[in-house]
């Protein structure tokens, strides 16, 4: 395990200079980004920010209105595609890029292994989604090698389940959803991608998806058929294989919880017997499963959302208490380090919406928690660093605070940023530069600090409780420490500004061996010209702090 720095980003948003869009609009009237709007000049400003990994989502052909039939593309039905773009996780070729991310069609796939190249240059790893669940509702693979059989291809449709078949079926039932489906056929019809075992899905289900079957026999008490191995974990090993060769460095497994754990341990062994150095992400949402899916699954990290995230907005915009920070890491119960900690993606409302915070910059304490508590790693969702509010009506997506996968549309704070391609940040407003700056500086302290990326952590919390003179509603500490670097974190999750004392409990000296009564330097590394006398580090002296609202400091104690 080490520490690295995810920047989540789609290309279709990206590069889409056009600030002209209109609501629903096509790929014609509203624009799209390409692999190649990633340029060396871009890709060097998005790894200056600290970051070690762009996650590239959206990559594989999904399903879409746009007609690219001229480029021997089948035409999907718009009733089964969510928005004039179609959903990333509706894959329709899961060996073929998205036809819209390239500049010249007939040369996508050469168009993102230069993406891949590029990106190596620069001095990151590239991770993409692996969507296992579900696949487009008229999944065709156009792309596939000569010996590959596409997925359903040789299913018998008239069995509701099979472990021979990659498909569930409802024998003699129509697919007949409760809204007009303007003259789609399928018969029979094919289980919807969330585990919706009937031919009459809603419009809040993935309708526009259908589940893939790795032999679990959900009709008949969930019975796992597992020998012989199911003819779906074959296929989709073998398109795990496909992209690894591609030179990626990791793959982003989409609600990988709904595959069985047993398909993984199989397939990610395998992958890794040929690309060892290849990282497996989990999205996982249940903690009763995080070991079996780590242990048994083979994932190298799982997302933290239900612990780290959920409580860490909740004390930004839900006046939770700041204490129970101790409760989401102490509850992982030493995987902590395993889980993916963020503050944004694309399933989650952005913090500068009116659905979170408001304002980007009121969660710098809580991204601070987010990026340095333990050795784990962290992302941000492109636009994050900028305070993107994601409050656009762009067509299938409404006012709800996300920013559209469904959609063609621009982002207007990485728009005001890349200027044109320029990416010079000259029309970021003050607040968006001040954001950006507070990113790039925390980001970068992530990585370089051995006491973040190799050190202990101990949480002071407790030993604060009684303590008239710090909040554990509004206040959080820690100390990390790694050999002589020391680190100690003071936060302050409250609106107003923060006069405070932190005590440092007898056991912190014995927990790292540390002198009673040792004189430190302190230097605030997220603001260097920041003044602090010369901190004597005993358990009969608190530090004491004044800060403004909403923000944190990071110390760091070079002993004198």
């Amino acid at each position: 395990m080490y520490k690295f720095v995810i920047y989540q980003t789609l290309p279709r948003l990206f590069g889409n200079y056009n600030s002209t869009n209109v609501h629903n609009g096509s790929i014609e009237e509203n624009g799209c980004g390409k692999f190649n709007h990633f340029t060396a000049k871009a890709l060097s400003e998005i790894k200056s920010l600290g970051i070690t990994h762009i996650w590239y989502t959206g990559v594989i052909e999904h399903a879409t209105q746009t007609d690219y039939t001229t480029f021997r593309i089948e035409k999907d039905h718009p009733a089964v595609v969510k928005g004039k773009a179609g959903s990333a996780y509706a894959i329709k070729d899961y060996y073929d890029v998205d036809p819209d991310l390239a500049d010249h069609v007939e040369d996508r796939m050469k168009e993102f292994e230069d993406l891949i190249k590029r990106t190596h240059e620069a001095g990151m790893k590239v991770i993409i989604d692996f969507v296992p669940n579900h696949v487009a509702r008229q999944y065709h693979s156009d792309a596939k090698p000569a010996n590959v059989v596409d997925l359903g291809e040789n299913d018998h449709s008239n069995w509701a389940f099979s472990p021979l078949n990659n498909f569930y079926y409802l024998p003699n039932q129509a697919f007949s959803p409760q809204f007009d489906i303007q003259g789609y056929k399928e018969f029979p019809a094919k289980v919807t991608g969330n585990d919706q075992f009937t031919a009459y899905p809603t419009k809040n289900d993935w309708y526009e998806t259908v589940k893939l079957n790795y032999g679990v026999n959900y009709v008949e008490g969930h019975q796992k058929q597992f020998d012989p191995i199911p003819d779906t974990w074959f296929k989709m090993r073998d398109i795990l294989l496909f992209w690894a060769s591609k030179q990626i460095d990791g793959f982003r497994c989409d609600m990988a919880e709904m595959v069985p754990v047993e398909f993984w341990g199989w397939a990610i062994s395998q992958v890794k017997a040929q690309y060892p150095a290849i990282i497996f992400i989990a999205e996982v949402y249940h903690p009763a499963e995080y070991r079996n899916y780590i242990c048994n699954g083979k994932f190298d990290y799982l997302y933290d959302k239900v612990g780290m995230y959920e409580m860490l907005r909740n004390i930004t915009s839900r006046d939770y208490p700041a204490r129970e920070i101790t409760n989401s890491w102490q509850s992982l119960g030493g995987i902590e380090s395993q889980m993916l900690n963020f503050m944004e993606n694309h399933d989650e409302q952005r913090i500068g919406s009116g659905f979170f915070c408001g304002n980007g910059l009121y969660a710098q304490t809580a991204m601070i928690v987010a990026a340095t508590l333990t050795q784990a790693p962290v992302m941000i969702y492109f636009g994050q660093e900028l305070g993107e509010q994601g409050m656009d009506s762009e067509g299938f997506s409404g006012i709800d605070g996300r920013t559209s996968i469904f959609d063609y549309w621009g982002v207007k704070s990485i728009q005001d940023w890349a200027n044109g391609g320029k990416f010079d940040g000259k029309n970021l407003s003050p607040e968006q530069k001040e954001l950006r700056g507070f990113y790039q500086k925390l980001l970068n302290i992530t990585l370089t600090e051995k006491a973040i990326t190799d050190g202990l952590m101990y949480d002071l919390e407790f030993a604060n409780f009684d303590n008239p003179r710090f909040n554990t509603h509004r206040q959080y500490a820690y100390f990390r420490k790694y050999k002589d670097e020391i680190l100690l974190f003071v936060l302050n999750f409250d609106d107003k500004y923060l006069d405070t004392e932190v005590r440092l409990p007898y056991e912190v000296f014995q927990f790292f061996k540390l002198k009673e009564g040792q004189n430190y330097k302190v230097t605030n590394l997220l603001q260097e010209t920041d003044k602090f006398p010369l901190f004597t580090l005993s358990s009969n002296e608190p530090f004491r702090a004044y800060m403004p609202p909403w923000k944190g400091l990071i110390l760091k104690l070079t002993r004198m």
